[in-house]
């Protein structure tokens, strides 16, 4: 009986990132809220930025945009800070893009002189728990030909703090 539930758990999971992948179009991402725990880091976070913007967030009441994760493994590919803002506020969830990790539009870089950095690196740190230091990734994301930082699908959703679990 554990084994075919272990089975269901993981049909579950695999339909789970069909079903947010099928179709995907990365113009057009529709947020979920996800509970905190389920994410993990990548990456540490600058200590100081992580207070400007939780001022910024009290100040405005609202989380201006969703993060994004990747479907399958659920590590955070940009946003670390404004999670760490949702666990700071005592928040049990946050609005989240799955996008899949492995598409080929999704690309990653190091920060200004940083080591090289891999999408194999990215999900290592986040499943191992092992995180690379703060800015070691920079995702950005290839459309027409054009790179831009992942933050351009990001869409400003502002979500009131008292919608936020």
């Amino acid at each position: 009986m554990i084994c075919f539930l272990r089975g269901l758990g993981f049909l579950y999971e695999r339909f789970f990132v069909w079903w947010v992948m099928a179709g995907e179009d990365l113009l057009n991402l529709k947020p979920v809220f996800v509970r905190l725990e389920e994410l993990k880091e990548h990456e540490n976070f600058n200590p100081q930025r992580l207070e400007e913007l939780l001022a910024e967030i009290l100040r405005d009441g609202c989380l201006k945009r969703p993060i994004i994760a990747d479907a399958k493994t659920k590590v955070i590919l940009d946003g670390h800070h404004r999670y760490n803002c949702m666990k700071r506020l005592g928040k049990t969830q946050i609005p989240v893009y799955f996008v899949d990790y492995w598409r080929p539009e999704i690309e990653v870089y190091p920060w200004d002189n940083k080591p090289p950095v891999t999408k194999e690196m990215v999900i290592e740190a986040g499943l191992s728990g092992r995180k690379l230091p703060s800015k070691s990734s920079r995702h950005m994301v290839r459309l027409s030909n054009e790179l831009h930082h992942i933050e351009y699908i990001e869409k400003i959703e502002p979500t009131p703090l008292e919608k936020i679990p």
